[in-house]
């Protein structure tokens, strides 16, 4: 088991979102070839195919704020499962929640990159079906 999983996913989170916010670009070396991600229910594989999802999103300024960051050793090649709820402000609009999860492997050089990256805003559409 990974001893230092909360650690890890801590310092992994501060990283991915204040690269996100500064220059989504910057992301890539956080993915490889095999990274699967599904923003908003839209999937994309490959390093390549996540930056430019990342990039091409309709905004031009960002500002994450994280609200809990929950960890767990995922005992696949020493991984770790991460879980972030918190909320993010593009451009001129309001305040939105949002929750991601992140499956992270080790690299052969004691780094982590992410195989798994699942993204959802917190939208709540509460008239319907309550």
């Amino acid at each position: 088991m990974n001893e230092q999983f909360e650690d890890v996913g801590k310092a992994f989170v501060s990283h991915y979102y204040t690269v996100f916010d500064s220059s989504r670009d910057g992301l890539a070396v956080l993915y490889q070839e095999t990274s699967m991600m599904s923003f908003e229910g839209t999937q994309t594989q490959g390093r390549e195919a996540i930056i430019q999802k990342l990039t091409s999103l309709p905004f031009q300024s960002v500002a994450h704020a994280v609200t809990t960051v929950d960890s767990q050793p995922s005992g696949i090649n020493r991984g770790v499962l991460v879980f972030v709820v918190g909320q993010l402000k593009t451009d001129d609009d309001p305040p939105h929640g949002f929750s991601q999860m992140f499956h992270l492997l080790p690299t052969p050089d004691g780094n982590y990159f992410v195989q798994n990256d699942v993204f959802r805003l917190a939208l709540h559409n509460l008239g319907v079906g309550i």
